[in-house]
């Protein structure tokens, strides 16, 4: 089948097209395996433990940790749709291949397969959020909502780009498995999830501050939860988006030459 995209960037937009095609195909049981993970965390400690933490910062608990499962399911998804997908198609598939075939860019490989990534990443972020704001009481600053999205929106593309990272650089499944329990996790509870990050030891809580986590869990949930802009965690989101991207785009190259 010829794709015929009408976007800007036709190499990117054709990628772009293809990855949305073959997510549409099992959109059901995509969507089902991502609302999961952050509807049970949402079970267990938003309503398991409310009884024990009432508020946190001035917040009910069920308030302070539902943006942050939200911003978990668009991170976990952008970096595994970008990880996987990179993988398969690349290992398995070898339509990389293909694609250098054709007039199609590096960048143009890169791109499309990181805003496939994050397409699908927020499209998932955006189920969950309809499943999980109702049951919080939906007492959200809405001054907050357009900084929550950018927040969500730069993370999602950054971890987006990690996930092209981890797919060019890993020959088997299991290593991106492992990547995830020992990278991606970690940095997600990290970044102040469940907790505020003002628990941490000053000398700690400056260095959480400085990953690309912490604007996207932190910084949003402030924007949103208690109306606080900190312009300096978009500077964080913006800087690691630059370098994640140009980091994608030398070692796909590179791996791909070889």
């Amino acid at each position: 089948m010829i794709l015929r995209p009408t976007l800007p960037f036709r190499g990117a937009s054709t990628i772009v097209y293809r990855d949305m095609k073959v997510f549409w195909r099992s959109k059901y049981s995509e969507l089902f395996t991502t609302a999961a993970s952050p509807l049970t965390f949402f079970l267990i400690f938003a309503f398991g433990l409310k009884g024990y933490i009432r508020n946190v910062e001035g917040v009910s608990y069920v308030l302070f940790v539902a943006p942050g499962l939200i911003s978990m399911a668009a991170l976990e998804a952008s970096w595994g749709a970008s990880a996987w997908s990179l993988w398969y198609h690349r290992k398995h598939l070898r339509s990389i291949d293909e694609y250098r075939v054709n007039p199609i860019t590096v960048h143009d490989i890169i791109t499309g397969k990181i805003f496939g990534g994050f397409i699908k990443g927020a499209f998932k972020g955006l189920v969950v959020a309809l499943m999980i704001l109702p049951l919080t009481g939906m007492n959200f600053h809405t001054s907050g909502l357009f900084v929550y999205l950018t927040y969500v929106i730069f993370g999602s593309m950054i971890f987006s780009c990690i996930g092209i990272i981890c797919g060019t650089l890993m020959d088997k499944p299991e290593q991106l498995g492992r990547t995830y329990s020992v990278l991606i996790m970690p940095l997600i509870f990290l970044g102040g999830m469940f907790f505020p990050i003002q628990i941490y030891p000053d000398p700690i809580q400056a260095l959480v501050k400085l990953l690309p986590v912490t604007p996207v869990f932190d910084g949003a949930r402030a924007a949103l939860v208690m109306g606080n802009i900190e312009w300096h965690y978009l500077a964080v989101l913006v800087f690691y988006a630059l370098v994640s991207f140009g980091l994608a785009v030398y070692i796909f190259n590179r791996r791909i030459e070889e």
